[in-house]
């Protein structure tokens, strides 16, 4: 839950162009008063007709004096927004609060208050305010939808003044504004034994030594209460004093997860297309990776990852589970096609090092790409790809299928490198998808008993 900056609208007497402002604010009623004045005065002229006279100036003078006091009233609103949440799944509603409050001395006339939003989030919100007492307030609220991930402005806060004849119009706009971030899609996943776990020291957490050199455990001093049973003699008979073993330190477990944003890799666009399941899926796989207890990276084809602030590129401690989880989510809510046309850079970045499981979400693959997807899985861990058939997807789900030869044997190169790899049809279940995962990976129902993520 985020609240917007505060802004000020005022109508000052001052302003350059007063009467040229003044006379632009005039509504139809009043233009249609002036005119009717000035068309009544201009025929008493002619006629010599005086009582006809009086009327035209008083219809002329009424717009003309509305709009010269609704001018020259200093009105002193302060506006607030406040979204909730402000940070909002693709498909579900959000709310925006809207705050008024008159910081003058004065009531204010009818305010009519409208807010900015793109067309992607619904029509536009129009609220009439009553007149606000000196130092009152008013509190309007008003939701918001998209079904199309990304992040929408919403403002300037507008004000627009009436006078109580409906004469004059006068809008005033607030300078702040705020951004509402629509984010993929996240389907919950079942849990399932993954590599990289050491059993007893819970999800998503192994042991690891630090080394010095080859063979060494790198030795501390002795400090009291420390069991001599970590007693490092070989580094006590070198440096000349009780050296002991550090203590093994639990250390997370590592996961990538790939996402393929090629934009020859996927056909179609809109809610239901390839590449919105693949987005959707990724964010799935990420926050699942992070209950987990796993240590968690985004990377795409064009090699870059997130988050990039630590040496390895990997999320940190638990405590920044939830700023890692959310800056991931936020790159995916803007993420799109990128121009690229292979996956070289992304095997670039993951052939550099251990980098645990990985899971990936590859569009059409040709036979080049294919290799090199096959070539990204490392020995010391597991590995898991998606393939979306392009075909399937461009298809409508009442055409007939055609022909997997193509998909099947991009598969088998996968498989055949030690990846856990499925073919996702349109319309499939990333659960259903992710048991079966599991399963091919215990050898049940596996096509050439593959080993898949361990």
């Amino acid at each position: 839950m985020t609240v917007a900056g505060t802004g000020h609208a005022e109508a000052d007497p001052g302003d350059k162009g007063a009467v040229r402002t003044a006379l632009a604010g005039l509504t139809t009623r009043g233009r249609s008063f002036l005119a009717a004045g000035i068309a009544a005065a201009i025929c008493a002229y002619v006629l010599g007709q005086s009582d006809l006279l009086r009327v035209g100036l008083l219809l002329a003078a009424l717009p003309l004096l509305c709009a010269t006091v609704l001018f020259r009233t200093r009105y002193r609103v302060a506006g607030s927004r406040r979204l909730s949440p402000a940070r909002v799944p693709a498909g579900s509603e959000a709310r925006v609060h809207l705050r008024m409050d008159n910081v003058s001395r004065l009531p204010t006339g009818l305010l009519m208050l409208q807010d900015r939003v793109p067309y992607v989030l619904g029509p536009r919100p129009r609220f009439v305010l009553d007149r606000v007492e000196p130092g009152g307030r008013r509190e309007v609220s008003y939701r918001v939808r998209s079904d199309l991930r990304g992040r929408y402005p919403l403002g300037p806060l507008q004000l627009r003044l009436t006078d109580p004849f409906g004469m004059c119009e006068l809008t005033r706009s607030f300078s702040t504004y705020d951004t509402l971030t629509v984010i993929p899609r996240v389907e919950p996943l079942s849990p399932v034994r993954l590599s990289g776990e050491a059993k007893g020291y819970g999800e998503g957490r192994q042991r690891s030594l630090a080394l010095a050199g080859e063979d060494d455990v790198i030795p501390r001093g002795y400090r009291y209460g420390d069991d001599l049973r970590r007693v490092h003699w070989r580094s006590t008979a070198r440096y000349g004093e009780l050296m002991v073993r550090r203590e093994e330190q639990p250390q997370r477990a590592r996961c990538t997860v790939l996402l393929d944003t090629r934009g020859l890799a996927f056909q179609g666009a809109g809610p239901d297309s390839a590449f919105e399941w693949a987005v959707s899926a990724t964010a799935s796989a990420l926050v699942h990776m992070l209950e987990r207890g796993f240590s968690v990276r985004l990377l795409t084809d064009t090699g870059n990852s997130v988050p990039s602030e630590n040496a390895d590129g990997f999320a940190g401690a638990s405590q920044e589970t939830a700023d890692a989880a959310g800056m991931m989510m936020d790159t995916l809510a803007v993420i799109d096609h990128s121009d690229g046309a292979g996956l070289s850079r992304a095997y670039d970045v993951l052939r550099g090092g251990n980098e645990g499981l990985l899971v990936a979400f590859f569009g059409d693959l040709d036979e080049e790409q294919a290799a090199i997807a096959a070539r990204m899985r490392q020995r010391g861990g597991g590995a898991v790809a998606f393939l979306l058939d392009g075909d399937s997807w461009a298809r409508e789900p009442s055409d007939v299928p055609g022909p997997l030869h193509k998909g099947e044997e991009r598969l088998r190169m996968l498989r055949e490198a030690g990846w856990t790899a499925l073919s996702v049809p349109r319309g499939a279940s990333l659960e259903d998808l992710w048991r079966q995962a599991e399963r091919e990976r215990s050898g049940v129902g596996a096509p050439g008993g593959g080993e898949g993520w361990s």
